[in-house]
């Protein structure tokens, strides 16, 4: 599946604590939004790790899947925080 997240952590220590963790298992594309492609299995590991990380209370995580990538154009307008390519 294909997973687009974001976020918005009020602590700044929560906030760099799951930054760092995301950046393990997605790929960062700008402030707050890391996408990828990963398994069921890794999907539900993710979550695991996100709701160790935050306060329900407080932070928010938007999380879109969709079957592929092949959901949708994409397209930037301005610069490219970090450049998604698909390698082999």
């Amino acid at each position: 599946m294909y997973v687009i997240l974001v976020y918005d952590i009020i602590s700044q220590k929560r906030g760099t604590k799951l930054l760092k963790y995301l950046r393990q298992n997605l790929t960062w594309v700008q402030n707050s939004v890391f996408e990828g492609e990963v398994t069921e299995s890794g999907f539900e590991k993710i979550k695991a790790g996100i709701k160790e990380i935050i306060n329900k209370e407080k932070d928010s995580v938007i999380v879109y899947t969709f079957e592929s990538m092949s959901y949708s154009g994409r397209e930037v307008i301005g610069i490219a925080k970090n450049e998604v390519d698909s390698f082999i």
